[in-house]
């Protein structure tokens, strides 16, 4: 890893401080500075309404040219500095729980203001190609269910999504780890939880 290790942790749920994946988000940064000193840390809360959903001027701004009015020109802005975020991050820590099967919409209006032709990916004669290579995600999917395998993984749109927008602007080393079963019970809870944080605890330490 870098000697200055720059992180960019993003939340996405809506519960707050009853959030397991803002949970498992916040103790991966806390083993990320236990082991880096002088780790420089960004953190977008998405659940506290940080990025507002696109709309007409938004989707006209993000696909480039002068911006016609002040809200396109604020939501431009808004997308300079999260693409700068990414650009700057080593590595990526994004809480993503699953809602209805897929990400929540907070989550994917951050990737609607990322996702930007010709400054995070561009159009080849070989197809897209990603420009913010060389860093590293680590996902924390968080789960009422269980997705990551049985009958119900057909259902899950959550990690397909997120590799697939993720790898589009070139972030290819992705490491999912998952705290399924929230919603069997306390103690069903309590061990997936638990089991998440240990292999996040061996992630961040390999």
């Amino acid at each position: 890893m870098p000697s200055t290790l720059k992180v960019l942790a993003i939340t996405s749920s809506a519960l707050g401080d009853a959030s397991a994946s803002n949970k498992l988000v916040n103790d991966t940064v806390e083993q990320l500075k236990s082991r880096n000193a002088d780790l420089q840390l960004t953190v977008r809360d998405l659940g506290a309404g940080q990025v507002p959903h696109l709309d007409l001027d938004g989707a006209t701004a993000i696909r480039g040219g002068e911006p016609a009015n002040a809200a396109q020109a604020a939501a431009q802005k808004l997308s300079d500095e999260l693409i700068a975020e990414v650009k700057a991050a080593d590595v990526l820590v994004i809480g993503a729980p699953m809602y209805n099967f897929g990400i929540p919409s907070t989550l994917k209006s951050w990737f609607d203001y990322v996702l930007r032709a010709g400054v995070t990916f561009r159009y080849t004669e070989a197809g897209p190609e990603g420009l913010m290579t060389g860093k590293r995600a680590i996902v924390v999917a968080t789960r009422g269910g269980l997705y990551s395998e049985g009958p119900a993984k057909p259902m899950d749109s959550q990690e397909p999504h997120l590799r697939t927008m993720l790898g589009f602007i070139g972030i290819t080393d992705v490491t999912f780890v998952y705290a399924e079963k929230l919603a069997f019970g306390p103690e069903a809870r309590e061990a997936s939880i638990g089991e998440a944080e240990r292999k996040l605890e061996e992630l961040v330490a390999a």
